[in-house]
């Protein structure tokens, strides 16, 4: 079933909407919460939640690209059940290993949180991630907003673990000097 026709069930307050979705992006977001979560069950349960929440979501709002959407509702939902799963501990896990390392990159400031100074900062990570070569995006991105393993990611470019990890620290330095010379605040 088409995109389209997936959120006109939806807009037609059609129960159909929600299999469909399950049947169509039912995997995808399961293997972002999964990456996430490291856990079946929580990953589970955000997925349901990602269509709970489209079904509320929709209307008002009609998403240009569904899978986008799923996407950012389901990631959202697994970094807040992670972190609630971990308020009083520091897990081994991969998110803190991903968050960490974009610390450096991006802050976490009252400046960058007021929503036309973050619209700018998200501008500007797409321009820089456009000027990428595919590979070096598709790296950064399977780590940075699917919360890929290097293991993972040297496995399905076909390079080693110590390329991979170069590669995205050298990538992050990039875009540290890129927002810095757009005047953000690092």
């Amino acid at each position: 079933m088409e995109d389209s026709q997936i959120i006109q069930l939806y807009w037609n307050r059609d129960q159909a909407a929600i299999p469909a979705t399950s049947q169509k992006y039912g995997n995808y977001c399961l293997s972002i919460a999964q990456n996430i979560l490291g856990n079946s069950q929580d990953a589970e349960e955000c997925v349901n939640d990602t269509f709970l929440n489209a079904w509320n979501t929709i209307p008002p709002h009609r998403p240009n690209m569904l899978s986008s959407f799923l996407g950012k509702i389901t990631r959202n939902l697994s970094f807040n059940r992670y972190k609630y799963n971990h308020a009083e501990k520091r897990g081994n896990g991969e998110i803190h290993c991903v968050l960490d390392e974009l610390a450096e990159c991006v802050s976490d400031t009252d400046d960058v949180e007021q929503e036309i100074d973050r619209r700018e900062l998200v501008k500007e990570i797409n321009i820089f991630l456009e000027s990428l070569p595919s590979v070096k995006r598709d790296i950064f991105v399977g780590r940075y907003w699917y919360a890929d393993g290097v293991q993972a990611l040297a496995k399905r470019f076909k390079m080693t673990d110590n390329n991979v990890s170069v590669l995205l620290n050298r990538t992050r330095k990039q875009l540290k000097t890129h927002l810095s010379e757009r005047g953000f605040e690092l």
